[in-house]
């Protein structure tokens, strides 16, 4: 069961593609989409980055940060944002600190669950029920 609205979004730290390490404060202030996602370079998780890719100019407008977790290491994201021409980082949670604080352990990978959290860290949306090829525009209605 994913968090729920109104928690406190945990803290974290990992590594992104480039090997430069991302904390969730480094963002204070910003609305943040956290996404969740099973694997690198699948069918399911290739469409719904793309999603994000080509609506990404729309959450540059609203100031928002996508972020991308999966259980993927660094040098996996880095293929699979290169192969895509991703512009959002990728972090790699590879002992599943992050899936486990927010809830969305699949059993050694990350259940598709995404998160819009606050400038305030608080989450103020859940989507447990992703479609893949929408998402992203799904995610940019449900922020307003």
């Amino acid at each position: 069961m994913a968090l729920a609205v109104g928690t406190d979004a945990p803290a974290f730290t990992a590594k992104d593609s480039e090997g430069k390490t991302v904390s969730l404060s480094d963002f204070a202030g910003k609305t943040v989409v956290l996404y969740f996602y099973p694997k690198d370079d699948t069918p399911g998780c290739t469409k719904q980055a793309q999603s994000f890719r080509d609506n990404y100019a729309e959450y540059q407008g609203k100031d928002m940060v996508v972020l991308g977790v999966s259980r993927d290491d660094e040098a996996s994201h880095k293929l699979f944002q290169e192969k895509y021409g991703l512009p959002f980082q990728l972090l790699a949670d590879v002992d599943g600190t992050i899936t486990k604080a927010y809830d969305v352990d699949g059993g050694g990978y990350a259940k598709r669950v995404t998160y819009i959290i606050d400038g305030n860290g608080k989450i103020t949306h859940v989507d447990a029920s992703v479609n893949t090829a929408s998402h992203a525009q799904d995610i940019l209605a449900a922020a307003g």
